[in-house]
């Protein structure tokens, strides 16, 4: 195995200082992982139309739906933990590419399942592999990539991801059209890809010494700052997935269709597409926590704000603020937990990061869309005080922070 102090530097490049500032001098492996993932993104097909498949396609109830999709949830929290674990003990490579063909091998078992119980268990197996590979990719970058530049490179890694997911939400509405099976094909395919490509072109940066290294998840519980900071992820978490579950409701209750809903999300993924590599580089030099500080909070603003909505032009105008604030959380959370982390259990915080959003994905829409029930408003207040009690948490938290980064320049 190749450790990261074997790895060669990345060439020179030839690049504009415009361009080379946001994209150059960063490793080949780098790009290969990138392309994998935006590749991956491009088939993300199923899960978001997996409710309108159980229910549309093999008849279940809108109940049964939620149970199902509730063990999808449970599935994917397990994962982390799991993923976490065979990135540091087997390898990142090798967890992240096992992850992408058992999501494909689900993939396709579930897009041919008739009988109900065996549907409901391959929902929870496709749960369980669908996200096993976060953890491994975190590490993989955290080893591929210095302190000083992994703000830059996860901001590139979270545009790729942004950019494959809007298309593939367009290409997903079509091909649905056209038949289902299409959706687990198409799915199945480019995990392959991404898991072949992450094979060939990523070497394996779990150096020899991290076999010897002790350490489990129990190591990553008791460091406080790192929980400390996954609780600020799981705050925002909570946080942003109204956008996918509350947010659509409130709409329609106000008599606004579905269109209106679809022109507010879009200007979110437009917003990333243009905004990230703008400021990407930018916000590489500024202090961490005060920036996680800042996003949590302008996203808090936010979904605040959509409490007093009533349009298809005001809600809009909350979703252009909060992307900006997800773009300043994206940009700094996942650097912060990677420099936090030990070498040999890059995979496990990883984890620990990853399970908070299982997490926030579970709690989250049934939460808003009782607060919903109860008044227009109240969810969106919850969403601002807990936002603006992470924001005072990440701040709380940057001294530890400062410390740890000081200590790895060291």
């Amino acid at each position: 195995m190749t450790s990261v102090e074997e790895m060669p530097l990345p060439p020179p490049t030839r690049l504009p200082p415009f361009l080379h500032a946001r994209v150059g001098g960063l490793p080949r492996a780098f790009w290969a992982l990138w392309a994998g993932s935006f590749v991956n993104r491009l088939g993300t097909m199923v899960e978001p139309f997996l409710a309108f498949y159980l229910t549309g396609v093999r008849g279940l109830s809108v109940t049964a739906t939620g149970m199902v999709l509730a063990l999808f949830g449970l599935g994917s929290i397990v994962s982390q933990f799991v993923g976490g674990v065979l990135a540091d003990r087997v390898g990142r490579r090798a967890t992240l590419t096992g992850g992408m063909l058992a999501t494909a091998a689900a993939m396709l078992a579930l897009g041919y399942a008739t009988a109900t119980p065996v549907l409901v268990a391959l929902v929870f197996v496709l749960g369980l592999t669908i996200d096993a590979y976060r953890p491994a990719s975190q590490a993989l970058l955290a080893d591929l990539v210095g302190p000083a530049e992994r703000t830059r490179a996860f901001g590139l890694l979270f545009w790729a991801i942004n950019l494959g997911f809007a298309v593939a939400m367009v290409l997903g509405g079509t091909l649905s059209r056209a038949g289902f099976s299409w959706l687990f094909w198409v799915d199945a395919a480019t995990c392959v890809v991404c898991g072949v490509l992450v094979w060939r072109a990523v070497p394996e940066t779990r150096g020899r010494r991290a076999e010897r290294e002790p350490g489990g998840f129990a190591d990553v519980l008791r460091d406080r700052v790192a929980v400390g900071s996954v609780l600020v992820v799981l705050c925002y978490g909570f946080v942003y997935l109204q956008a996918y579950s509350t947010l659509p409701l409130a709409m329609r209750r106000v008599g606004l269709p579905p269109s209106a809903y679809g022109f507010a999300m879009a200007l979110n993924g437009i917003g990333i597409v243009i905004v990230q590599p703008l400021i990407g580089a930018w916000l590489g030099r500024r202090d961490h926590s005060r920036v996680l500080a800042a996003g949590v909070a302008v996203v808090g603003a936010g979904f605040g704000l959509t409490a007093f909505a009533a349009s298809a032009w005001a809600f809009a105008a909350t979703v252009a603020v909060w992307t900006l604030g997800e773009i300043l959380f994206a940009a700094v959370s996942s650097a912060i937990v990677a420099d936090l982390a030990p070498p040999h259990l890059r995979g496990r915080y990883g984890g620990l990061y990853g399970m908070a959003f299982a997490l926030a994905s579970l709690l989250g829409p049934p939460a808003g869309g009782g607060l919903l029930g109860l008044a227009s408003w109240s969810p969106w207040l919850l969403c601002a005080i807990l936002c603006g009690t992470a924001a005072a948490g990440a701040l709380a938290l940057g001294p530890a922070v400062r410390r740890r980064r000081r200590a790895l320049k060291h």
